[in-house]
């Protein structure tokens, strides 16, 4: 289970980078802060995760 939890992280933060970027490119800028601030969320919690969770 601990290389499927490490695989979540990579997938959303992709997901949430592709949206902002999508956005970006559409000139759609204020439609890309949630996602950008979803990827940074993601990216936070997956660096401040415990020890036990690492692999």
């Amino acid at each position: 289970m601990p290389r499927l939890k490490e695989w979540a992280y990579a997938g959303v933060l992709i997901n949430m980078t592709g949206a902002a970027a999508s956005n970006a490119a559409a000139h759609q800028y204020t439609g890309m802060i949630a996602p950008a601030a979803f990827a940074v969320l993601a990216l936070a919690s997956w660096a401040i995760r415990p020890g036990t969770r690492r692999l």
